[in-house]
């Protein structure tokens, strides 16, 4: 009988234990989904049912009458949000609020190739921000342009080579990573890495594992949130790590570990280096009279290496992601795709058929039609922050404390026929002067809004655009055979979305 009583008490505190926080929404009057014990409303990602994305998309779709809803990430409490003005308050106007992406599930032991521009919260991200700022201006984009026409050639001849003899079936996601690889080894790093010409790129196979789904790493990166103390010293990335700081050390011992004058990624990181410690007001501490505390970072290998890693993986993956879906939807309208390609006809006849820097700013219409896959299509389904103090929505009659994740359901938003007028259609003049409306700015967000943007939107873009532009000057592409129509979004997907079965599109050349 003692035994019996002893379990009972055993399992009603484990139950108790998993669901200690699971009347933080009812408590202060918000809509909530009902959560598991210890799951919350994750069961579904965990049992790699749905993603990340879907599951919040569901939840923005299920109550179209609410400003914010309720969910839970285990035990923690997280805040969906679909107000614009809300969402805007979030990532702008109460930044300082709201700076941390919390994706580290543990802030005192930080996985070192996630101490980057991207993962990083705080001082260390403020401080990387300011140092980082500057690769990214007009001058360095305009003169690193004809490393991007160099790449967008070799992905003409990869195409060209493919639909040779009436069009072939090629993985159009695969193509253009290749593409983007190539680009990012060359603008990034300073090196050929033969992405488009070589299937055993070692660049090319970097990529590939830094975001192919791992079950192992599925489930620690599960565990790790449901326990941050327990498993706060496993690494998700030790082999990435290792390859990284491998790549990074031959790198700089090619340029005896000085800038080499190519202005590239790895020389502003030397030249960071050289500055020495970098400086700032702290945004995380404060002194007893409210001023800011200083701040400092040494950029280290190690922390250059992070830098490095995430410069690499955010470019190619999102580049990639939102170049092929353009592609996938070109092929499915094709007189969207017969405009496009007037237009890379007209612009590179202006400019004696050669792809350069002023061609690419005067493709209008081309960047209307990749910035309406990204709608579509977003390479991050979501946004996420976290709450960094205690912060009162006044206008909802309640409070969140820190630590409170807020997910920002970019998918969702950008497919709401309340925002864009028949979603489901494929329209580039969407986003044509006239008709793109000042409302929406905090309504599509695919590269983020606020001091938290993507630091390398413009790049991001141009090189986009310039691959595009690049296959529709030879080619046109069809849907393939038994192809779905929209890429299915792989369930086990995280921060970007990746799809199962690639982008499969039959490319043929044009006359």
């Amino acid at each position: 009988m003692i035994f019996i009583v002893l379990a009972l008490c055993a399992l009603i505190t484990l139950y108790l234990y998993g669901t200690r926080n699971h009347s933080y929404w009812k408590k202060r009057g918000v809509v909530y989904e009902n959560p598991l014990p210890f799951v919350g409303n994750d069961l579904k990602q965990i049992l790699m049912l749905r993603n990340i994305t879907d599951i919040s998309a569901d939840l923005y779709f299920k109550f179209p009458n609410e400003r914010v809803v309720g969910s839970y990430r285990g035990s923690r409490p997280v805040l969906i949000v679909r107000d614009p003005e809300i969402i805007k308050r979030i990532l702008v106007t109460d930044f300082n609020y709201f700076y941390p992406r919390g994706l580290n599930s543990h802030k005192s032991v930080i996985e070192p190739m996630l101490r980057n521009l991207f993962f990083a919260d705080g001082d260390i991200w403020r401080l990387l921000r300011q140092r980082l700022t500057p690769a990214f201006s007009s001058g360095k984009l305009r003169a690193m342009f004809p490393l991007i026409a160099e790449r967008a050639e070799l992905l003409q001849t990869r195409v060209l080579g493919h639909a040779s003899g009436g069009g072939g079936v090629v993985d159009a996601r695969d193509l253009m990573a290749r593409y983007t690889t190539d680009f990012i080894g060359a603008c990034g790093f300073g090196l050929d890495t033969d992405a488009l010409q070589d299937d055993n790129s070692e660049f090319r196979n970097l990529g590939k594992k830094i975001f192919a789904f791992d079950i192992k790493r599925f489930f620690l990166d599960v565990l790790k949130e449901c326990f941050p103390n327990l498993l706060k010293n496993i690494k998700l990335l030790a082999g990435i790590e290792r390859h990284v700081i491998h790549l990074l050390n031959l790198v700089l011992r090619q340029r005896n570990y000085k800038p080499s004058g190519r202005n590239d990624f790895i020389d502003l990181l030397i030249k960071c280096q050289e500055q020495g410690t970098i400086v700032d007001d702290s945004i995380e501490k404060f002194k007893d009279d409210g001023t800011p505390e200083t701040a400092r970072l040494e950029m280290d290998v190690e922390l250059m290496a992070a830098q490095m890693f995430v410069f690499f993986a955010a470019g190619f993956e999102t580049s990639s992601s939102a170049t092929s879906f353009t592609l996938n939807e070109l092929a499915h309208n094709p007189r969207v795709q017969a405009r496009a390609q007037e237009e890379v006809d007209r612009v590179l006849a202006k400019y004696d058929n050669k792809l350069t820097y002023d061609a690419v700013k005067e493709m209008t219409y081309l960047e209307w039609t990749l910035k309406e896959g990204m709608r579509v299509f977003p390479s991050l389904g979501f946004l996420i922050r976290e709450c960094a103090r205690k912060y009162t929505f006044k206008e909802l009659g309640f409070s969140v404390d820190e630590g409170v994740r807020i997910i920002i359901p970019v998918q969702a938003l950008h497919n709401d026929p309340q925002y864009f007028d028949e979603p489901a259609e494929f329209r580039p003049e969407r986003f044509g002067p006239d008709s793109f409306s000042e409302k929406n700015k905090y309504v599509y967000l695919p590269f983020g809004a606020g001091p938290r943007a993507c630091i390398g939107e413009r790049l991001g873009l141009m090189q986009s655009v310039a691959g595009l532009a690049a296959v529709l000057a030879q080619c046109s592409v069809s849907p393939a055979p038994r192809a779905p129509r929209t890429p299915l979004s792989h369930p086990a997907s995280g921060i970007t979305q990746n799809v199962v079965g690639g982008v499969p599109l039959v490319f043929t050349t044009r006359n």
